[in-house]
């Protein structure tokens, strides 16, 4: 079982996937911490050769738990992937999260990747994860929606997850179930009124995927 978490920046990916990945007892593999150096030193711009070779060879496994949203190996991890879990929330919500993270990492000094911190004059960056978020919300709907519907990922099983509480909801079944390599289904979870793009028609605990153009039923 290989599971690729993806979302907006702040979304609650990385705290998603560490869960998954204790829960069904895979390698877990956070793309931010493949790419950030020492001294805020950005590997997908300064060295995108390297940072492709060390996701290649961290995705080469025959399982693992992934997490990040880098188009440079997007592609190549979505192929890989069994599981795509996409945390699709409200922009508001998104940006609560991302807010308050900034906020605390901060106020604390939280250490991140290779020893860097956060420091308040970032969030005057262009490509601070506050902006970020805010002006790559729509667009990375809109891509997400149109890769989900792409026969190069007609294998994915998708789950797409509209609130903080089906991702609650996921990890709470997934401790009900036995089996450390059996991802939970969301029983009752479905998408209102939307359609669900070309997903791989495939049981998760009795679950099935649905296929695109099924129209799927609201949260019950």
């Amino acid at each position: 079982m290989r599971i690729a978490v993806v979302g907006t920046s702040g979304s609650g990916k990385t705290t998603l996937a560490r869960a998954l990945a204790a829960q069904l007892a895979l390698p877990y593999v956070e793309l931010d911490a493949v790419n950030w150096q020492a001294g805020w030193r950005d590997l997908s711009r300064n060295d995108p050769d390297e940072f492709v070779r060390r996701v290649t060879l961290a995705v080469a496994a025959d399982a693992w738990v992934v997490d990040g949203n880098y188009g440079l190996v997007r592609d190549f991890v979505w192929r890989r992937a069994t599981h795509l879990v996409w945390l699709d929330y409200e922009r508001r919500i998104v940006m609560y999260r991302v807010i308050r993270r900034t906020l605390v990492r901060a106020a604390l000094r939280t250490e991140m990747w290779a020893g860097n911190r956060e420091r308040w004059r970032h969030m005057l960056r262009p490509s601070h994860p506050i902006r970020w978020a805010w002006s790559t919300w729509r667009r990375r709907r809109r891509e997400y929606e149109e890769r989900i519907g792409r026969g190069d990922y007609a294998h994915l099983v998708v789950l797409r997850l509209r609130r903080p509480r089906d991702a609650r909801k996921l990890l709470r079944q997934r401790r009900q179930t036995s089996g450390a390599q059996n991802l939970s289904a969301l029983t009752g979870l479905r998408e209102p009124k939307v359609l669900v793009e070309r997903v791989a028609v495939q049981k998760i605990t009795g679950c099935p995927a649905t296929r695109i153009g099924s129209r799927s039923s609201k949260l019950v």
